[in-house]
């Protein structure tokens, strides 16, 4: 797979200066949180990105269901790996946005949301 930076304009400039593309693990780790923290200023949150408990909320109102938290951010988590690997390149966005996912889905299976 071709190395391109997947995300749009906008989204590159969410974390302010231009970033290199992760190769890493502790690259990508390092890109999760800042996009985390970005996220956080972005929906006034100093705590980062912390919308998914609501989300389910809603989700389980209109439909019934009853997801978690750590449901939803596993359910964003497949939505990523699924453009990930339909895609013809390697997706950046979608590899960054995985490996927050992650992180938030164990935040939320160990009580700490």
């Amino acid at each position: 797979m071709k190395k391109l930076d997947g995300r749009s304009k906008a989204a590159r400039a969410m974390v302010g200066t231009p970033k290199q593309t992760p190769t890493t693990a502790g690259e990508f780790l390092r890109s999760a949180d800042a996009i985390l923290t970005e996220r956080g200023k972005q929906y006034d949150n100093p705590q980062g990105e912390r919308s998914m408990g609501k989300t389910v909320a809603v989700f389980n109102i209109i439909t019934g269901h009853n997801l978690t938290e750590a449901e939803g951010w596993l359910f964003m988590q497949g939505l990523k790996d699924v453009r990930q690997w339909t895609a013809p390149e390697y997706h950046q966005d979608s590899a960054e946005d995985s490996v927050a996912y992650s992180a938030l889905k164990a935040e939320a299976l160990a009580g700490l949301d």
